[in-house]
């Protein structure tokens, strides 16, 4: 099952999952003072850039697209472990919050639709 056949309930948990662990990380990190974050935002426009020109030529669970997903979840795990349900809310997030799917649409119109489903696949096959 993809991210598009999941039930509002799940993505609703997803949601809830990311803002809970999200705010407990923040709230124990000083905000994540332990987080190198040009550095971080650095690696996230690489991966980006490496990912945008493999989105019409592949489906987001393929497995060169799975391979390059370790990468992503390595980059966010900087900040918090997340658990499945609150990584597959982190790309909720991108598509959610109008700001950050704009920035991640900027390297391909489909970027966060294509990154939403390969998350949620990565999350399935890899997390707990």
């Amino acid at each position: 099952m993809g991210l598009q056949q999941a039930t509002p309930e799940y993505l609703d948990q997803c949601r809830a999952a990311q803002r809970a662990e999200q705010e407990q990380s923040l709230a124990s990190t000083n905000n994540w003072a332990h987080v190198d974050k040009p550095q971080a935002h650095a690696d996230f426009d690489a991966f980006y850039k490496e990912l945008a020109p493999l989105i019409d030529a592949n489906e987001p669970a393929s497995p060169a697209i799975q391979a390059l997903m370790a990468k992503h979840f390595a980059i966010v795990s900087r900040f918090y472990v997340p658990s499945r349900e609150a990584y597959v809310g982190t790309a909720l997030f991108y598509a959610d919050n109008a700001d950050m799917k704009a920035f991640h649409n900027t390297y391909h119109p489909r970027l966060v639709e294509f990154l939403g489903g390969a998350v949620h696949a990565y999350a399935q096959q890899n997390l707990v």
